[in-house]
């Protein structure tokens, strides 16, 4: 089920628990079950590596071969996402807790560490 009972995604803005319910409401209504946890970890390592594979292409020295969809980032960047999120739930981990302690380690380790580094300096 979408946020606010829409059926049009482009347009919807969701929470990462929402995003989380959703996945979890598509795998138990579409997708039967949720594949292991080692065939889901399997998977991000792939989608990781098709998203590796664009980007390298589009920003890197590679070029596309003849049949590559040089739009598709963002394509290979919410598969990445699908399968994170099938793993945190499948594991239990609220992802927005998760997010939030990142956050907050972050700021707290690196809160003059980039500022003062001189390679990244304009």
């Amino acid at each position: 089920m979408l946020p606010n009972n829409s059926n049009d995604t482009s347009t919807s803005i969701l929470s990462i628990a929402e995003a989380q319910q959703l996945v979890d409401d598509w795998i138990k209504t579409i997708g039967v079950r949720y594949f292991s946890e080692l065939t889901n970890l399997a998977i991000l390592t792939e989608e990781v590596g098709e998203l590796a594979r664009i980007i390298s292409r589009k920003f890197g020295d590679q070029s596309f071969k003849p049949g590559e969809n040089p739009e598709a980032l963002s394509e290979e960047m919410a598969d990445v996402l699908w399968v994170l999120i099938c793993l945190a739930n499948q594991t239990g981990v609220d992802l927005t807790e998760a997010f939030n302690k990142n956050i907050e380690k972050k700021t707290a380790r690196d809160k003059d560490r980039h500022k003062n580094n001189p390679k990244l300096s304009l």
